[in-house]
């Protein structure tokens, strides 16, 4: 999965859903949310791109606030914790 994850690039994000059925997980949303939050290459893997089906940006291990920085550094707008163009969501 984080090896799928890796496709997502800079400037876009995916959902846990969508994550969850690329590797095959029907409804496995909340398994994707807890092997993200157990990342053990933050910095490679990008976690942070992964938000909520509702735009919403979603919990991150660091805390929200850390994971909108990253996805503002990225050029992601952010708005209330919610993504504003739906046209960067990856799909895979």
């Amino acid at each position: 999965m984080y090896k799928k994850l890796l496709q997502v690039p800079k400037g876009k994000v995916t959902t846990y859903s969508a994550l969850a059925k690329a590797v095959g997980l029907k409804n496995g949303q909340r398994v994707i949310g807890r092997i993200m939050n157990k990342n053990p290459y933050p910095v490679v893997i990008p976690c942070h791109r992964v938000i909520l089906s509702n735009g919403k940006v979603g919990g991150y291990a660091w805390g929200g606030k850390v994971k909108t920085k990253m996805l503002a550094k990225e050029g992601i707008k952010i708005k209330k914790g919610k993504i504003l163009d739906p046209n960067i969501i990856y799909r895979f």
